[in-house]
């Protein structure tokens, strides 16, 4: 009776072992990762580089192109001509000019007037924080912000978008309107 017992119990926990069952077949991997193509953003940014350069011109170039991208689209700089005051690796933003061998005023003026007694007019899209902080009543923060607005916005179109600008009030837009362009 108990080898009968024994062979049982040893029937039952064979039959209690977990059987294999196959695996669903697996899901293929592109059809979740293609991007879709968002139609607010724009395919292509358009830049004048001039200054010292082989091409100087008005290039088309891929949206999230950076300003070393434009540079080599205009055939490089010349001999001789620094990019130092350039930071080549800054996203172009459309419709700006990129001054090549100039001095960063000039760069920010997308300019390069030799007129002493002109009044400087700084390019919104195209300057620097350090060059913002040269306008009158503009501090380090106040040009930060301008910086973070034009890049969350895509860059100014119009002077007037300065008052949307945290910290930039009436009296504040008076004295910079003159000095900025787009």
């Amino acid at each position: 009776m108990g080898a009968l017992a024994a062979a049982v119990a040893a029937f039952f926990l064979w039959r209690s072992q977990p059987s294999p069952e196959p695996l669903p077949p697996p899901t293929p991997i592109a059809a979740h990762t293609t991007p879709s193509p968002t139609p607010t953003a724009p395919a292509k940014v358009t830049v004048h580089v001039t200054g010292k350069i082989h091409k100087p011109g008005v290039y088309q170039l891929p949206s999230g192109s950076r300003v070393t991208d434009a540079v080599t689209a205009a055939g490089g700089a010349s001999r001789g001509a620094s990019t130092g005051s350039l930071n080549l690796a800054r996203r172009l933003v459309d419709g700006e000019q990129i001054v090549v061998g100039g001095t960063a005023t000039q760069a920010a003026l997308g300019s390069s007037s030799t007129d002493p007694g002109a009044t400087a007019v700084l390019n919104l899209n195209s300057a620097t924080t350090d060059q913002l902080e040269q306008l009158p009543g503009v501090g380090e923060v106040l040009a930060a912000r301008i910086t973070e607005f034009r890049d969350s916005h895509g860059g100014f179109t119009a002077i007037e978008q300065l008052r949307e600008v945290t910290g930039i009030g009436p009296r504040k837009f008076d004295e910079l309107k003159a000095r900025v362009s787009v």
